[in-house]
């Protein structure tokens, strides 16, 4: 008597979602997922849009400068919302990058490249913002007490080659890392269900990346390349402090500010 054969079962390539009860970091890694998106994400944009700032030349960048740190609780809105999810997004995404074992030579499946491209990008945003925290924010000259001397400090670290093409390369890593963060953001937590959604998901993560790419470069580029900014003053309101006096608060630079 013939029997029949079992049905085969092939495996289609996805995304795994993030499922409850699989081993003991479940938390962890939806609390990973999530300040990827909110807050590091969002202030990522806000980052880079601040930083365009700097293509309106000297002034207007430290105008923006002062602003952002003229905001009410501005010290603990930035370790809350800033050191604080940096620094456990980064550090728990180098563990999950070295845990995790890429098998491209076996699968070469795009999803298969999208993530050893993520932890390769992840890891290169990570050192990068390790020293340019550091070199920013708590070398040299203090921006929040000297917000005029904003723009010749990125200008300063940009003219030597060598940071240029650090920050050149970490531009394209941080962005690709956040739009296909959002992508995996998107599926693992179940946004985006079924193949078709995903893909058209991944063309508006993918022109969004683009975007920030673009916005990043246009700024490097206005520290470095137009020469309209060459050789910008070491400070463009030395006579101001992030503090504005009462009596600055009724002049033009108050009303620019509203």
């Amino acid at each position: 008597m013939a029997t029949t054969a079992p049905p085969v079962h092939t495996v289609k390539p996805g995304i795994r979602p993030l499922e409850p009860g699989v081993g003991h970091s479940f938390l962890w890694r939806k609390l990973h997922s999530l300040s990827g998106i909110v807050p590091i994400g969002a202030f990522l944009i806000e980052h880079i849009v601040s930083n365009f700032e700097a293509v309106n030349g000297p002034l207007a960048y430290a105008q923006q400068a002062k602003f952002l740190n003229s905001l009410p609780l501005v010290r603990v809105l930035e370790w809350a919302f800033i050191f604080i999810p940096l620094a456990f997004h980064g550090i728990y995404g180098v563990v999950i990058a070295f845990k995790g074992r890429a098998n491209v030579n076996i699968y070469p499946w795009a999803g298969n490249w999208g993530y050893i491209t993520q932890r390769v990008t992840g890891l290169i945003a990570f050192v990068y913002i390790i020293q340019h925290v550091w070199r920013q924010r708590f070398s040299g000259v203090s921006l929040p007490e000297h917000p005029g001397a904003a723009f010749a400090k990125v200008q300063h670290e940009l003219s030597n080659p060598w940071m240029l093409g650090l920050y050149s390369i970490a531009m394209l890593a941080t962005c690709w890392h956040f739009a296909y963060g959002i992508w995996l953001f998107a599926a693992k937590w179940g946004i985006t269900p079924g193949d078709k959604a995903r893909k058209r998901f991944g063309y508006v993560c993918a022109a969004g990346g683009v975007i920030l790419c673009v916005l990043g470069f246009a700024s490097i580029y206005a520290f470095v390349g137009n020469p309209k900014y060459q050789n910008a003053p070491e400070d463009v309101m030395p006579a101001q402090t992030s503090q504005m006096a009462p009596m600055q608060m009724d002049g033009p630079m108050s009303m620019e500010m509203r």
